[in-house]
């Protein structure tokens, strides 16, 4: 992706969110363009509006980390968006280039000891990588996410976007959906060279509107803990807590366990699913 252009967009996009109303500055009359002026941020970062317009063009390369913390500032960024800004720049600088995993394309597969590490867990467990491959899970995790795994190669942004049953399978389909596009573009900011993402993102923007403005939004976030709501086609509504995190032998992937409040009617359903998985693997042998 070209980085000149990602950092332009992201600027501008994250400027039209802020109201002068929410930067506390006088609004000014009639306005041209939604959010904040240029000259606006400029001033609220504390530099020229020509070095800010600079910037904002997409030349972020030398730039210090004082002048990223008063431009972090002046939008209101999240930490999710001022790490994207900060790994821009790092792009800009060429300062990741020696940490850039290799990009020679090698299948992975699950080690033995972390399948059997899933199997243990007894709460549904799955693991992702940043182009939302849905590459393990245990039993429970199979089961939940069923839906998903009936396409040939399991993706949660293919599924999300092309396949109509992930309308049920999330309540919130708008909801499911910006997060799971804040999430690839957080991805793409940490690894601009994942052709793989690139590929990704290419055929969604090709065969899905919704996720085509979803991705001009330059939206991202930090995908840690949280509660999900799903429906599921046989044990019905989940209300699920999530902790992800990343394994440390394999630091690009994120393990995902969910799990419910004890005694809850998610709970109970959750035993369902169990039976149901279980079942269905007796089926199948």
């Amino acid at each position: 992706m070209d980085n000149r252009s990602e950092v332009r967009d992201f600027l501008t996009s994250r400027r039209a969110k802020i109201t002068p109303e929410r930067a506390g500055i006088p609004a000014g009359g009639q306005r041209r363009v939604p959010g904040l002026r240029r000259s606006e941020v400029a001033a609220l970062a504390g530099m020229s509006v020509e070095y800010y317009a600079k910037l904002e063009r997409g030349s972020l390369a030398g730039v210090s980390a004082g002048v990223l913390e008063a431009i972090s500032r002046a939008l209101q960024l999240d930490d999710a968006e001022r790490a994207h800004l900060l790994r821009l720049a790092q792009a800009a600088n060429g300062s990741n280039v020696l940490l850039r995993p290799d990009r020679r394309p090698k299948p992975w597969t699950v080690r033995p000891s972390l399948q059997w590490s899933l199997d243990a867990i007894t709460v549904p467990a799955i693991v992702t990588n940043g182009r939302q491959d849905l590459l393990a899970a245990n039993h429970l995790g199979r089961a939940m996410y069923s839906d998903v795994y009936a396409g040939p190669a399991p993706n949660f942004g293919r599924f999300t976007f092309l396949d109509s049953a992930a309308q049920r399978f999330y309540p919130d389909w708008n909801l499911a959906a910006d997060m799971l596009v804040a999430n690839l573009r957080t991805a793409a900011g940490k690894d601009p060279h994942d052709k793989g993402l690139h590929d990704l993102v290419g055929e969604l923007s090709t065969r899905s509107d919704d996720f085509r403005r979803r991705w001009g939004a330059h939206n991202v976030r930090t995908h840690g803990t949280g509660i999900k709501e799903f429906r599921h086609h046989i044990v019905g509504d989940l209300s699920l807590a999530y902790e992800a995190m990343d394994l440390r032998a394999d630091p690009e992937l994120t393990l995902t366990i969910y799990s419910a409040e004890p005694d809850s009617p998610t709970a109970h359903a959750l035993t369902l699913l169990a039976s149901w998985a279980a079942s269905s693997e007796v089926s199948r042998r």
